[in-house]
């Protein structure tokens, strides 16, 4: 969903003529921060489901995710966004532009650092950027990984945290225990308007299966290589339907940029495509709630990530042109 998209969401109005709350709440909450400080966890944890990969690799996100959380006194629209980074390829400038696109229809700003390190170059840049937004955005510092930091330190690097801007809520949270998260999502709430329902209360998102199967694929891929070949791959599901027999049928094709990269993901033996798989087809079975036979095929498209048409292909769409 990029920013056209959100305005009209929000220019259409609600979409459905229901008795709710006086007091009902809604808005768009975007969950900002460089990579891999646990956005995506965070996102999850509240969805109750793994709407998003998730990987110890950086810039898993690549685009943004809409998680649509209904409750009996709110719909709370988040928006997991890339991690705000230096971009070195064309797929990072379109990542860094999918960040940036959701600050300004956001109600909220949830801004993730990673309590366990110092404040980077990164952090001060996404927080410079988030002080240039309308006093009337609601600011919350979202400090996870708490759990790997105590005592004197923690509190040493929450004040260095808290220094980088002017926040309306800063707390220490750890999205992968839970803790603090609930009380995280209380203070979101109250932030946002009164408002209606703007999706079906069943509704967790608004992209595709295929895109969630596909993410889910490349999450597991991610987490079982290394180097560089983790942000060299892309996954495109070819194929998805239901036999008779009730299980579902997916063929995905794996891309990568080099034909080295494609023998490393194959594996000997088909060792490695064999364990990705296994590991995918248990997450797309909870997803999907149904068998799943899982069909991998890997894919060479040199240069991808450089490559503007190849980006186009695969969903990757700049808006702003270079």
């Amino acid at each position: 969903m990029d920013a056209s998209e959100l305005e009209s969401v929000l220019d259409e109005g609600p979409l459905f003529d229901e008795e709710l709350p006086e007091d009902h709440r809604s808005g768009f909450v975007a969950l900002e921060g460089k990579p891999n400080v646990g956005k995506s966890t965070l996102l999850n944890a509240w969805m109750g489901t793994k709407l998003a990969p998730v990987s110890p690799k950086p810039q898993t996100t690549r685009d943004q995710l809409l998680g649509i959380l209904t409750r009996e006194d709110a719909q709370i629209l988040f928006m997991d966004t890339p991690g705000i980074h230096r971009p070195r390829t064309k797929l990072g400038d379109f990542m860094v532009e999918a960040a940036e696109s959701v600050l300004p229809n956001a109600d909220v700003i949830v801004f993730v650092v990673d309590l366990a390190v110092p404040p980077s170059r990164g952090d001060r840049e996404t927080a410079a950027l988030l002080e240039e937004l309308s006093p009337d955005v609601t600011r919350i510092l979202a400090m996870n990984k708490a759990d790997r930091v105590s005592g004197e330190e923690r509190e040493r690097r929450r004040a260095a945290y808290e220094a980088l801007g002017d926040f309306d809520h800063s707390l220490c949270i750890s999205a992968l225990l839970g803790e603090g998260v609930d009380e995280l999502l209380q203070i979101v709430i109250s932030a946002l308007p009164r408002g209606p329902r703007y999706y079906p209360e069943d509704q967790l998102t608004d992209r595709q299966e295929r895109f969630i199967v596909a993410e889910l694929i490349r999450e597991h891929a991610m987490r079982h290589l290394r180097e560089e070949v983790p942000h060299a791959l892309v996954v495109v599901v070819q194929e998805m339907k239901e036999r008779p027999n009730g299980t579902i049928y997916i063929l995905a094709h794996i891309y990568v940029e080099k034909e080295s990269q494609k023998g490393i993901v194959i594996g000997r033996g088909a060792s490695m495509l064999k364990q990705i798989g296994h590991d995918a087809r248990i997450d797309l079975q909870r997803f999907l709630d149904s068998k799943v036979y899982l069909d991998l095929q890997v894919r060479v498209r040199k240069n991808w990530r450089r490559n503007e048409k190849a980006l186009r292909q695969f969903g990757y769409t700049l808006q702003r042109q270079a």
